[in-house]
């Protein structure tokens, strides 16, 4: 049964990995799922405090992959109608297929710019920082989710 946890661990942890660069799969939670499964091997190859401090990690880095964006957009000089582009983005891109949550908050940002200020150089700063965002928080999920694979091949 043990090769049975660790080989389907094995697998939310590669499908995790994945989903750092596919936004239709939410890649820390999958790759935590993975490192959660392989408690249940004999005899628990981590302590509960080892798997409630990834858990806070998973949750906060997912906060932040959907955060990033707009927080980018704001910080390269986005207004209030950037960021709300930037948001309807991100949402209407979730629902578009794998590329539809990279380029819906950069087309969201810099629509929102351009209807808000009429400045299509402002816009396109705004966008990009939308889309530096999203490689920021892509970064961090796959830093992330590479750690937790290694735990998962040192429980082995």
């Amino acid at each position: 049964m043990e090769i049975v946890w660790f080989v389907l661990g094995g697998l939310l942890m590669v499908v995790g990995i994945a989903g750092c660069f596919l936004p239709v799969l939410p890649g820390p939670p999958l790759a935590f799922i993975g490192l959660w499964v392989q408690q249940l091997k004999e005899p628990n190859p981590f302590t509960s405090e080892f798997i409630w401090i990834w858990f806070g990690i998973t949750l906060v880095v997912t906060v932040i992959d959907y955060g990033a964006p707009v927080y980018a957009t704001k910080k390269f000089g986005g207004s209030k109608a950037g960021i709300r582009g930037c948001m309807i983005g991100l949402v209407l891109g979730f629902w578009m297929g794998p590329f539809g949550i990279i380029v819906g908050p950069l087309v969201g940002a810099f629509i929102g710019e351009v209807v808000n200020n009429h400045d299509a150089s402002k816009a396109w700063r705004a966008a990009l920082g939308s889309f530096a965002g999203f490689l920021l928080s892509t970064l961090l999920k796959l830093i992330v989710c590479v750690i937790m694979f290694w735990y998962w091949v040192v429980s082995w």
